[in-house]
């Protein structure tokens, strides 16, 4: 056993779950993936399965599994909280947590970390990659130019930006605004799950590949995923591209591509769609 399996062996079995997620979702090691084969469910793709049974699947909605076959994670239980409740949990977490976080090597190039922020009550929760220049330097999900943009595909929905909540896989941003390595995948993104657990959404729109693909445990390309209802716990996923991609690719392929996605949000969420999108 090399030493990087024993120590993947210590981890407790949430983080390593969590680990191998990670790693697989950026395509770093060649394990067992789900692929999508409709509105409402994935299951194993049979192209990198290993030769062995596959697990049995649910009959219900869309289940994530772990290599062992077993659920990544459980729906979650018990009441929800109140609002003032999630709010006070919410600032605990980014004050005493993440603003001090030394779990992975970005906090040594960050300025500002970017928790996230919006509605705790929200129906919707953006999952972007990163935060970029502007974001690092206001310490604001989604606040340059691609923010921009989400704010007009916001307002397009018939909502304000306070009326959703926004956050990324990770809190502090990469160097050159790269994709974030799986190590500061696994480190961050526990606190990506417990604000998703506080908050508990009706829907998660996950903006981009990065972020689809760690929600998902998938590596299936983007146009593959987007456009289909997915199942993380019990919450609605709808995967999108991220605005930054349509700032490099403003086609109208692509802008009628969101927005149709955005319209399948609109009405799940019980909004009045409109003719068009604004912006």
């Amino acid at each position: 056993m090399t030493r990087e399996d024993m120590a993947k062996d210590d981890l407790p079995r949430h983080r390593r779950s969590l680990w191998l997620r990670s790693e697989r979702a950026f395509g770093l090691e060649s394990v067992r993936m789900l692929q999508p084969i409709g509105p409402n469910r994935i299951e194993p793709d049979a192209r990198s399965a290993p030769s062995q049974p596959a697990p049995p699947q649910p009959a219900s909605a869309t289940q994530l599994f772990a290599p062992n076959g077993e659920p990544d994670f459980a729906p979650m239980l018990g009441e929800a909280l109140s609002r003032e409740e999630k709010n006070a949990q919410l600032a605990q977490m980014d004050a005493g947590e993440v603003k001090p976080c030394t779990r992975c090597r970005l906090c040594e190039t960050r300025k500002n970390t970017v928790f996230g922020e919006g509605d705790p009550d929200a129906k919707i929760f953006f999952i972007g990659e990163g935060p970029g220049e502007t974001e690092d330097l206001q310490g604001r999900p989604f606040v340059g130019r691609a923010g921009e943009l989400l704010n007009k595909m916001i307002a397009g929905m018939g909502l304000r930006r306070q009326q959703v909540f926004i956050a990324n896989i990770v809190k502090c941003r990469p160097p050159d605004n790269r994709v974030p390595a799986p190590d500061e995948v696994e480190a961050c993104t526990p606190y990506l799950v417990r604000q998703l657990e506080i908050i508990r959404p009706k829907v998660i729109v996950t903006l981009g590949l990065p972020s689809a693909r760690y929600m998902l445990n998938s590596r299936l390309s983007m146009g593959k995923m987007r456009g289909q209802w997915y199942n993380w716990r019990g919450i609605k996923l709808m995967p999108t591209f991220h605005p930054a991609f349509l700032l490099r690719s403003y086609t109208e392929e692509n802008r009628a591509a969101v927005w149709s996605d955005l319209k399948q949000v609109m009405a799940d969420v019980g909004l009045p769609i409109p003719s068009r999108a604004s912006g």
